[in-house]
């Protein structure tokens, strides 16, 4: 017997205030890519409260991107519940939309410190894809973002996944694909990558951060395409023809696309924009390189152009400053210490 709802939403609730799920997992993932960074950023003396600054500024950013990203591409569900744009612990907010509200404050933040941007996203990159790979299991208890129907021993016997996933993975009467595993699964991969190719000497500064926006926008141009609540529009029917010709390969493999309401166009927008990335961040890549823009490498130190604030400078006499060593007396001074009289 299977339930509308495996999983309860809410953890607890303090007096009237009910608790979700949804929000604690995606703080949970936003710790997770703070400590990242914070064990990185030793490497540069860059300290803690730096990135923790960041991130206090950063997620309210993220989530407000994610947010206006959504709602303007839904306006239609919500021009007449306006209230309902700010619950956003029932869900509804787009990975790229909080891309690009963390990046709008990471600039503005990074400039003030005097830290140069690639070199900070840099290190920050493996923490988004932690973020993000955790953020998932949140839509996992909301029972969102899942993709078409499948069999139920597709997930038992051919994926092999535990009850307490299959159980949530049975919405409105069906089986449906459990597309937050596998996008999560995609970063964990994406994280193990990053963090081997940042050892390489040949890496030039920004070039963690874009190679992280190639690989999540491959997984999610390919798991894109099997969810049922894809934002879309209506393009050309070249351009879906020509997103659905390099989706293929997903079908040879016995994948089939999610359902997709015509309603909302013909071209999946996400995976338009994972195409276009991927391409804009290989030619940022090449242009880079080829104008002189990265040349230093990632492992190189990190500085901040902002100058020690005085209050940070130890005075001389400081009362823990340490005492001089007394020095050695010299031959000229041994000499004349030898011609004074003895009495």
């Amino acid at each position: 017997m299977f339930f509308s709802l495996a999983i309860n939403p809410i953890v607890f609730s303090i007096g009237s205030l009910p608790v979700h799920w949804y929000g604690l997992i995606l703080g949970f993932g936003a710790l997770a890519g703070l400590f990242l960074a914070i064990q990185e950023g030793k490497r540069f003396n860059i300290s803690q409260e730096f990135f923790m600054d960041m991130l206090l500024l950063g997620v309210p950013s993220a989530i407000i991107g994610a947010r206006i990203y959504f709602v303007a591409f839904k306006w239609e569900d919500y021009k007449d519940n306006f209230i309902d744009v700010f619950k956003i612990w029932n869900g509804g907010i787009a990975i790229y939309g909080a891309l690009i509200g963390a990046i709008i404050c990471a600039i503005i933040y990074f400039r003030y410190k005097g830290y140069p941007f690639w070199r900070v996203v840099d290190i920050c990159a493996p923490g988004l894809l932690a973020g993000q790979m955790i953020g998932r299991w949140g839509n996992f208890i909301n029972q969102e973002a899942y993709g078409g129907v499948v069999e139920e021993s597709f997930l038992r016997d051919k994926l092999h996944l535990p009850d307490f996933i299959v159980n949530q993975m049975y919405i409105e009467n069906a089986f449906h694909h459990p597309t937050f595993l596998y996008e999560s699964l995609w970063s964990l991969l994406g994280i193990l990558l990053l963090m081997v190719l940042r050892r390489q000497r040949f890496v030039r500064a920004g070039e963690i951060f874009l190679s992280y926006f190639i690989w999540y926008s491959i997984g999610r141009f390919f798991i894109e395409a099997l969810r049922t609540d894809s934002l879309g529009f209506n393009g050309s029917s070249g351009v879906a023809s020509f997103v659905n010709g390099l989706w293929s390969p997903m079908k040879w493999m016995g994948f089939e696309q999610g359902y997709f309401d015509p309603a909302y166009g013909n071209i999946r927008i996400s995976q338009l924009l994972a195409l276009l990335i991927i391409v804009a961040a290989v030619v940022l890549i090449i242009v880079r390189r080829v104008t002189g823009q990265s040349k230093a490498h990632y492992s190189d130190p990190i500085v901040s152009t902002k100058p020690v604030a005085a209050d940070s400078v130890v005075p001389e006499n400081a009362v823990n400053t340490p005492q001089k060593a007394p020095q050695a007396a010299t031959p000229d001074k041994v000499k004349s210490e030898d011609a004074e009289p003895k009495e």
